[in-house]
């Protein structure tokens, strides 16, 4: 298989737009919802608060039937967990109905997220639940509570830590290669992300999903993955350069990813193995830590071969670099002797 990249660049470019736009109007539609109000469904760990799960007690006789027709399953009402969260002082709360069997979609869970909760109040929201509702399965009860504090430092620190992985690695790349190299890898990495957050963000609105201290380790892996694939590339460009100093940039990008092709797939492709395999079945709480890792891996493996390179030849075709000649410091390259290193 041979990838004519520069080509059709144009079409790779607008791939990328339409799903980052796509992203950046989840987010802002967002941001705009009271039950949100950020780019990102924001979970426990970064809002503080008390989370509990319930769901109900099939053991009991007709608990989980319902009362009209006892041959279908009881189905928890979200506008009468509503009314009772209302009563206690809790109307601001968020408020899922999810399945205990997908397949028969029985809606016999609530997942509530309210303010920070004493065990007192929990007690007595819990038991308000069970005498409208039914009885809940003891064994299945979750309750997780952070404070807003310890929330607000979780999110600091990641944040922190983006930003220092971002520069460490813009500075290491200024200093490996030249600064268009650094600044257009840099632009690939920037992509990953906000292709992964987009998703999130839309996943958030449709399903409901959270992002949590997980998701923030996730954003760091996927930074830490796309720029080897990018390097690789960028090495390989180099070396063409150095070999064929007058041939243009256009066919030497195009060279260069099409000679590290197979190796970018096959690294990719087992990466990905595992990470299904964590998502199908590793259990809930790693089940969106490993989605996110999926959807940024991938987008990493595509803005390496299809942004990041493209990139770099359109600029040097716009600065008049087109043909350069070799790039400093490759003056005695060591060529690889396979052409998937």
């Amino acid at each position: 298989m041979k990838l004519n990249v520069i080509k059709r660049r144009s079409l790779w470019w607008t791939i990328s737009i339409a799903i980052i736009l796509s992203g950046l109007i989840a987010m802002v539609i967002s941001w705009t919802r009271p039950d949100i109000r950020a780019p990102l469904r924001p979970s426990l760990d970064f809002v503080g608060g008390t989370r509990l799960q319930f769901e109900l007690d099939c053991t009991k006789p007709n608990n989980c039937v319902s009362e009209a027709d006892p041959s279908k399953p009881r189905r928890i009402e979200i506008g009468t967990v509503r009314d009772l969260l209302t009563q206690q002082g809790l109307g601001g709360s968020t408020i899922q109905i999810l399945d205990k069997d997908p397949k028969v979609k029985d809606q016999q869970v609530i997942s509530i997220r309210t303010k920070e909760l004493k065990e007192q109040d929990r007690t007595q929201l819990r038991s308000t639940l069970e005498s409208k509702i039914g009885a809940f399965d003891p064994q299945a009860v979750r309750i997780d509570t952070v404070g807003p504090t310890l929330g607000r430092q979780i999110f600091s620190s990641g944040l922190l830590a983006l930003l220092i992985s971002f520069a460490g690695i813009t500075i290491y790349l200024t200093f490996r290669f030249q600064l268009d190299y650094a600044f257009f890898a840099f632009v690939a990495l920037f992509h990953d992300v906000l292709i992964t957050i987009g998703i999130f963000s839309i996943l958030g609105l449709v399903l409901g999903v959270e992002a949590d201290s997980l998701f923030i380790v996730a954003l760091l892996t996927i930074i830490g993955f796309s720029v080897n694939d990018t390097v690789v590339i960028y090495d390989r460009v180099r070396e063409v350069i150095a070999l064929h100093p007058d041939q243009h940039i256009n066919q030497i990008v195009d060279d260069a990813v099409n000679q590290t092709l197979t190796r970018s797939i096959n690294t990719t492709l087992t990466v990905l193995l595992t990470l299904f395999s964590i998502f199908l079945f590793g259990g809930e709480t790693l089940k969106y830590f490993a989605l996110a890792l999926i959807i940024g891996f991938t987008a990493g493996a595509y803005s390496s071969i299809f942004i990041a390179s493209s990139l770099l030849a359109w600029w040097r075709e716009r600065t008049g670099k087109a043909i350069a000649g070799p790039a400093p410091g490759t003056e005695n390259p060591e060529i690889s002797a396979s052409p998937d290193r």
